[in-house]
């Protein structure tokens, strides 16, 4: 960050009107700026909810509010930094509208994906070094998936078939462009501009027009399409119970990174006089506490969207509204994952949904290696980040020999199935830590250290598996690695005798 004697001054691009708030907490600018934005936002959705509900408010005006105050918040976090995300945008647009629908998914995702590595390029290795702080690289990766998800939409809508379309393709499919206020208010309205997630197109159109609440219903084939209007469930309950998570994550974030660097990791004190389980022991908690971070940011995002209205994914078999369909993570089932797939399946699940539409289910073959290579793409260019996905690769094909091979002895008795399950737990626990370091030490000169003094224990192990284990054909083995969990992107099966009056709808 300069030389010494001549250290330059980190500083944002941002709005400095709370430099003061900043000092006060001990907390980078850019930071205070997102959770005060964020905080605003949810203020602005409960408003929206409130008073441009469809009812009270046409289409158009609910667009253009989202559209505003979005383009605001993000000016506000990210100042002139934030016309890269309105550029990208807009240079996507003319692609859709001038491009033919054969190849405006190419196009869109070669101009996103260049775009947006381009600028992390410009922002790693020119911008990381004390002169600009603002990292708006977050909003950009956002608006890339959003950008690819729509034109892959508009390509299966118009190009394909509906033969030729899995459930999934044929249910959002695209079958016209969109206006300008449509693309702009998808793409930069202000409950997901900042933190995301990304949603598909026809879920946010149905959601501006008034329509998801029916749409999540007859989407169900349960539910006779006889029934044409339903209360809106109130989303308050909800909301509330994800910002008690907010608050909990955030303290434990304060707390626990703070007491686990994990740069500590790589002290050579430490590393010359602590035991190997030692070790390993404080990378796991280390890197478990990067966690709460992103339970923090990813659950405000989703709460945010709720009190706006958007994310109701129809009801559970107990009649009660499910508010989980752009939810980006699922904290039980990550907490107590006994497998890697597990685990990546409810983390970050909007993310793996869109590697899924735009990768998984359209390579024709190396589909989970070109998965994993797209993954490490989309988030950055610092080496880290390579290093964790292509370890991933191996990792989740030990898992799958090791599950193949052994599971089916520990399920003939609960205490055996118990026993099982905490082994994959810790297993699993020790493959996140050791796989997931690399992506917070971001260089190559650190995680090759950090893995020559643990020995290279767990590339060993998955490499001698793999060696050594037949990769048995499963039942599930044809099933895609990046799928959309039942958790938060896909509806509950009803009963069939279900009778929709009695569905646990509590109105506003």
């Amino acid at each position: 960050m300069g030389t010494p004697g001549n250290r330059m001054i980190p500083r944002t691009t941002g709005s400095t009107l709370l430099q003061p708030l900043s000092e006060l907490l001990h907390m980078p600018l850019e930071q205070v700026n997102f959770v005060t934005c964020q905080l605003f936002a949810l203020v602005f959705a409960v408003w929206f909810r409130t008073y441009l509900r469809p009812g009270h408010a046409h289409a158009t005006v609910r667009h253009a509010f989202a559209t505003i105050v979005g383009v605001y918040l993000s000016v506000f976090c990210f100042g002139w930094y934030s016309l890269h995300i309105f550029a990208l945008v807009l240079l996507c647009y003319c692609i859709m509208m001038n491009v033919s629908a054969e190849k405006v998914h190419r196009y869109s995702f070669i101009m996103a994906l260049g775009y947006l590595t381009l600028c992390q390029i410009n922002r790693v290795y020119i911008f990381n070094y004390g002169i600009l702080t603002t990292d708006f690289s977050g909003p950009l990766m956002i608006v890339t998936q959003k950008i690819t998800t729509l034109a892959f939409q508009l390509h299966d809508g118009i190009c394909r078939s509906p033969g030729s379309l899995n459930k999934h393709q044929l249910q959002n499919c695209v079958k016209k462009r969109p206006t300008l206020l449509e693309y702009l208010s998808y793409h930069l309205n202000f409950m997901s501009i900042l933190a995301g997630p990304c949603s598909n197109f026809q879920d946010y159109i149905a959601f501006i027009e008034g329509r998801h609440v029916q749409r999540k219903f007859l989407e169900d084939n349960s539910i006779e399409k006889g029934y044409a209007t339903f209360l809106e469930p109130s989303p308050n309950k909800t909301v509330i119970n994800k910002l008690c998570i907010c608050v909990v994550s955030l303290m434990l974030f304060l707390t626990v990174s703070k007491a686990f660097p994990i740069g500590y990791i790589l002290d050579d004190s430490f590393i010359n006089n602590s035991p190997l389980i030692v070790r390993l022991g404080y990378l796991y908690v280390a890197t478990m506490a990067y966690k709460p971070k992103y339970y923090f940011a990813w659950t405000l995002a989703d709460a945010v969207n709720n009190a706006a209205g958007y994310g109701f994914n129809g009801v559970d078999e107990d009649g009660n509204a499910r508010w989980d369909l752009i939810s980006n993570l699922n904290i039980w089932n990550i907490e107590t994952a006994t497998s890697f797939k597990m685990y990546i399946d409810n983390w970050n699940i909007q993310t793996a949904a869109w590697l899924k539409r735009v990768c998984y289910d359209r390579a024709p073959k190396y589909r989970t290696g070109l998965t994993f290579l797209l993954s490490a793409l989309w988030h950055g260019v610092y080496p880290g980040y390579y290093f964790t996905f292509l370890t991933g690769i191996p990792t989740m094909m030990a898992a799958r020999a090791m599950r193949n091979n052994f599971r089916h002895y520990f399920i003939s008795s609960k205490f055996y199935k118990l026993i099982y399950d905490v082994i994959t737990w810790i297993v699993t626990q020790l493959a996140i830590s050791y796989t997931c370091a690399p992506f917070f030490l971001l260089a190559i000169e650190p995680t090759i250290k950090l893995y020559k003094s643990i020995h290279f224990y767990f590339h060993i192990a998955v490499f001698t598996v793999i060696i050594l284990l037949p990769i048995k054909p499963s039942n599930d083995s044809r099933k895609p690695v990046f799928k959309r969990t039942t958790s938060s992107t896909t509806n509950h099966h009803v009963k069939k005798n279900y009778i929709v009056e009695h569905v646990k709808f509590h109105s506003r």
